[in-house]
Formats: structure tokens, sequence, C-alpha cells
């Protein structure tokens, strides 16, 4: 009796790769075609080409690079979601300006990672990423923060409108967990904890888990996701 099944009962986390430089998109594309529950399911060479393959291919998660030719990154994502509004988009770049990742994250990117990543960092980025979870690179999270600071994007007094439930929810969205993981951590059923994200999100005034998470660490709430 086999006891190892393949992961035929679970879907594969479908990607598709937005990279100018065809030797980092294949180097992307073969460390993710070695991964059991990956694959990668469409390549674009910009901005332009993304937007109409995300539409046909319905990705599970986009990785993303923030400068190519045409259209760039950043003015890339706002049409990504609009073609396929479930897409998680992972941003990839060798630049980590905090200005740029500020942006990105305000547009709607969940994940941010440098392209000096390790293959183990990139992997588990991907799968944090595609389950829903905040996934930026601590080096950076930081900057994004001063960035946040810099702009006043949470008014003051938020804090105190978060209830005492919120707030733990708040330090695990930021510690990287999933809904599910949440639910388990607080001993609540799933439900109660995507009322308790709506409502900390709605409060913050952010869009998605990475801006709530980077809320959270700038207040002192949590720490940086260990990588």
């Amino acid at each position: 009796m086999k006891t190892n099944q393949p992961h035929h009962c679970h879907k594969k986390i479908q990607v598709m790769l937005v990279e100018d430089q065809t030797v980092v998109r294949e180097g992307l594309a073969a460390i993710i075609s070695v991964q059991s529950d990956m694959e990668v399911v469409a390549e674009a060479e910009n901005g332009i080409q993304a937007v109409p393959l995300v539409k046909k291919h319905k990705p599970d998660v986009v990785i993303l690079d923030m400068v190519m030719p045409q259209q760039d990154g950043l003015s890339t994502i706002p049409g990504l979601l609009s073609a396929h509004p479930d897409v998680r988009i992972l941003v990839l770049t060798g630049f980590p300006e905090s200005d740029k990742v500020y942006q990105a994250v305000k547009a709607g990117a969940l994940g941010y990672m440098l392209k000096d990543a390790t293959r183990s960092q990139l992997i588990q980025s991907l799968r944090d990423v595609a389950s829903g979870k905040a996934s930026i690179h601590p080096s950076i999270a930081m900057k994004v923060i001063n960035e946040f600071e810099k702009r006043n994007l949470v008014s003051e007094g938020v804090k105190i409108s978060l209830t005492r439930r919120e707030i733990e929810t708040l330090k695990y969205i930021a510690r990287g967990l999933s809904n599910q993981e949440i639910a388990l951590a607080l001993v609540v059923h799933e439900r109660t904890v995507a009322k308790h994200v709506s409502s900390i999100l709605g409060k913050l005034n952010v869009t998605n888990r990475t801006q709530a998470a980077l809320f959270a660490i700038r207040e002192g709430i949590a720490m940086p996701a260990p990588v």
C-alpha cells in the first residue's frame, strides 16, 4: 500500500513569471519546476504582455519584476489585479528602495523579495504569498515602515480603537500566519478570524495583510516575521 501519495489531491500553486531578463526568468522557472507543490503556468517579458496572460491563465501567484522596459512592475500591479482580482503578487527586485516598496505594497503587492534572496527564501515566500500571508524581506521591512511613518498613512488613535482580540490577531498577521493558523492559535473558528482581519484592515485604513503587518511592526505591536 502506498503511503507517499504525490500531490494529486492538492492543487499545485500556479505561478506566472513577469521578468524581462531571460536568464533570471529561466532560473526562477528552474527553481520552481523542481518543487512538487508548484508549477510555472505562464511567462511574460514585461507588464504589457503580463495582463492578458494573467487573465487567460489565472495563476495563484505572479512573481513580478519591478524594473522592466515598456511597462514596469509598479504600473502593472493595478492591471493584474483588475484582470484577476484573486491573484497574489510577489514583487522581486534588485533594488530595495523604500519608496518603491511602499508604492508596490500600497498598490496591492502581498510580498516583496530581493533578487539576492536564497532559493529557500524565495520558495518560502512563494508559499506564504500563495496562502495569503504577508511576506516582506526583513531587511526592507523597516525601510517601508519608515516610509509609511513619513507619509502618516495611519492616523493616531487607531491603535486604541482595536479590540484586544484584534490586537492578538494583528500580532499573528505580522508573524506571517494565515487565517487558518491564527484560528488554531486563538482556538476560534476561521470565520471569526476572517471577521477580525476585515475589521483590522478597515480600522487601519489599509488594503491588505502586508500593510497591516507593517503597521503592527511600526507601532511595536509585533516584531518582523523571521525569514
